[in-house]
């Protein structure tokens, strides 16, 4: 896989206005087409351990080939996390960390997740909703047993049922689509979607495309900002790229 032509990208990360702390942690490998968020738990010390080891393990993954071929190498690099991070917190303290990735090749993407960070497409001037909340809660929804205004108002809906780092093993949904002119993907924390309504957010991205990454952050500060918030914009057909290969 080489890097897509004008394939334009940004990130931002704010410790929010409560933490004192950023556990956080985002990396971009445009030549490898990979954008990986994590939001780390477990307090401090702990959730920026379990992001940034995942942010590490994908800024050390070589690998060359179609999208299902580096798709694999992410999984692989996340199941080396996963590892990492359940030694050491089975040997001091639990401690995990979502993680939400893009995959892009040409026309074509695709998003892996555990957990609750998330990944939206504007198309259209219409926000999607490309994942599902890993968290007990949504898993409610799901099976039918809360509906989702119940869910939106429960005091557990935080609650994860999946992240890197808490068991053993972890598995990775994912899906596949193809990009169409004009889209822009949305990679976020919580500390966005928990707190910055969706319909202001597509009016964010729709009106700044790549440039939206300050004017989103600035939403989230605007209402409090109780969490860390981090956001990565990738967009097709477009030449923004300012957030450096690596990690953060």
């Amino acid at each position: 896989m080489t890097e897509s032509p004008g394939m334009g990208h940004d990130s931002r990360t704010h410790v929010g206005k409560v933490r004192k702390e950023n556990e956080d942690a985002f990396c971009s490998r445009p030549s490898k087409g990979v954008w990986v968020l994590a939001d780390g738990m477990g307090g401090h010390a702990n959730g920026r351990f379990a992001s940034q080891t995942i942010v590490k393990e994908i800024g050390a993954m070589e690998v060359e080939g179609p999208i299902a071929a580096v798709c694999d190498a992410v999984a692989d690099a996340i199941a080396r996390a996963n590892a990492t991070v359940n030694a050491r917190g089975v040997a001091t303290k639990q401690m995990g960390s979502t993680v939400v990735i893009l995959v892009a090749d040409g026309d074509a993407f695709a998003i892996l997740w555990a957990g609750d960070s998330r990944a939206y497409l504007l198309r259209d001037n219409n926000l999607i909703v490309l994942t599902r909340d890993h968290t007990q809660v949504e898993d409610m929804v799901q099976r039918g047993l809360m509906t989702p205004e119940e869910a939106a108002k429960h005091p557990m809906k935080h609650v994860l049922s999946r992240a890197v780092g808490v068991n053993a093993t972890v598995a990775l949904d994912g899906i596949r689509d193809t990009f169409q002119p004009g889209d822009v993907i949305l990679l976020c924390s919580d500390g966005l979607s928990s707190v910055v309504p969706e319909q202001d957010i597509a009016a964010i991205l729709g009106a700044k495309g790549l440039e939206a990454c300050d004017d989103l952050i600035a939403a989230s500060l605007d209402r409090g900002a109780p969490d860390n918030v981090t956001v990565t914009l990738v967009a097709p057909g477009q030449t923004r790229a300012s957030a450096i290969e690596g990690g953060q």
